[in-house]
């Protein structure tokens, strides 16, 4: 299996990832296309619940869709799926020889969820001292909220960002993708990578705790700032900012969507020039940023009107030309279609045995590294694909060891 042999910054760190759905998969998905080695521990014949969740579906050669959905695709690339029923003695002994092996463990089962199996972080820091355990759940490891489990959709609510998303005279709006989750797997890579370097000075292993709360309201940022010095609620602004004026989306002659987003008043002063309203420039109501924003009612309509004598590509033209941030609205097919997103490889296609095409089509990493670039070693495997190979060169079981452990429902 050389297509998994560790490259990359990460090279010789192997984790064992006991994680399904988003937020922990996408923690173990960026750690693997850093090179490390990364073993998904599977449930067998079920897997991660992410595998069913779909249609879309991975075609196969007749056009009819395969067991594997798109939505696992999303982040399950860079490793190697072994089937093990922690539910067992016998699995949890499979686990813990593999540890021996690993530095790095990641879960996201409910808090004390594991506890049952002699896999909780107090059961097994004395055996692994140096081991980095990290914890993916939705409230954290404490709290009143700590044994519930969590949902992106219940972060984006409870965390604030519904508050501040949609329409301002429409409803409280969730994130088109699942955003929470999606964060709190980069907050994990940021502890555990943080967690390591402290495992390789002092030998002290650690629990890395990141939840989808706390990752959430992290991500409010400057929003969650204005209230917290400031004392006053942010209110929804539908694409608008709200401390920048103009920073919106607006319909064009065309009926397509423009983005015209001017950070400083030198920004404001040429878009006024391309649009041939220089007497907005000079009103002492716009003048300034804080006059805007103090006067958003006022420009808007005036704003929405000028962009509709012209077809977006008139406007993006001439903006970009006088270096005024502005941009179109793109739908998904035509982002993968803009040239600098091709330029930077964000679409690249990995071989897959259940393709019909004999291939599967992946976002790229956004970490561009000079020394130590990504690497896209194997697409997500297939349920338990490579359970007889990390058996085998991993533990060291013979083949007929494999198949009484697969009789009884071990692996």
């Amino acid at each position: 299996m050389t297509e998994h042999l560790p490259r990359g910054a990460l090279a010789g760190i192997r984790i064992l990832d006991l994680t399904r759905v988003l937020a922990g998969p996408t923690a173990t998905q960026i750690l693997g296309d850093l090179g490390a080695e990364v073993i998904k521990i599977e449930r067998p014949a079920i897997g991660d619940d992410t595998r069913r969740w779909g249609p879309p579906f991975v075609k196969d050669a007749a056009g009819k869709d395969t067991t594997e959905s798109t939505y696992y695709l999303g982040a399950n690339r860079n490793k190697r799926s072994l089937t093990v029923d922690i539910a067992q003695p016998e699995g949890q002994a499979l686990v813990k020889r593999l540890l021996k092996d690993c530095q790095v463990l990641v879960e996201n089962y409910k808090v004390g969820g594991l506890a049952k199996y002699g896999l909780a972080f107090e059961q097994l820091k004395a055996e692994f001292p140096a081991l980095v355990y990290c914890s993916v759940t939705g409230f954290g490891q404490t709290g009143p909220r700590a044994e519930q489990p969590g949902y992106d959709y219940l972060a984006q609510g409870m965390g604030g960002l519904m508050s501040v998303t949609g329409p301002a005279d429409g409803v409280p709006t969730k994130v088109g993708t699942a955003i929470a989750d999606i964060m709190t797997g980069m907050y994990a890579v940021t502890g555990i990578l943080a967690a390591l370097r402290h495992a390789e000075r002092t030998g002290e292993g650690q629990q890395v705790d990141v939840c989808l709360l706390d990752s959430q309201i992290a991500a409010l940022a400057y929003v969650a700032t204005f209230y917290l010095n400031a004392g006053r609620l942010p209110a929804r602004q539908g694409n608008g900012h709200p401390t920048i004026v103009p920073y919106n989306t607006y319909s064009c002659a065309d009926g397509q969507m423009v983005i015209l987003a001017t950070g400083n008043d030198g920004h404001w002063q040429r878009f006024c020039a391309v649009a041939g309203r220089p007497e907005l420039a000079a009103d002492p109501r716009f003048a300034s940023n804080a006059q805007r924003v103090r006067n958003r009612a006022a420009i808007e309509p005036l704003l929405a009107a000028i962009f509709r004598e012209q077809p977006v590509a008139w406007w993006v033209d001439r903006l970009e030309a006088v270096e005024v941030p502005a941009s179109p609205v793109l739908t998904i097919d035509q982002v993968f279609a803009e040239p600098q997103v091709q330029h930077r490889q964000m679409d690249v296609a990995l071989p897959h045995p259940l393709a019909g095409s004999g291939s599967v089509r992946l976002v790229g990493s956004p970490l561009k590294m000079s020394a130590t670039p990504v690497t896209y070693r194997a697409a997500p495997p297939t349920l338990g694909q490579d359970s007889d190979t990390v058996l085998q060169q991993l533990l060291g079981l013979a083949p007929d060891e494999i198949a009484a452990l697969r009789a009884r429902g071990v692996v």
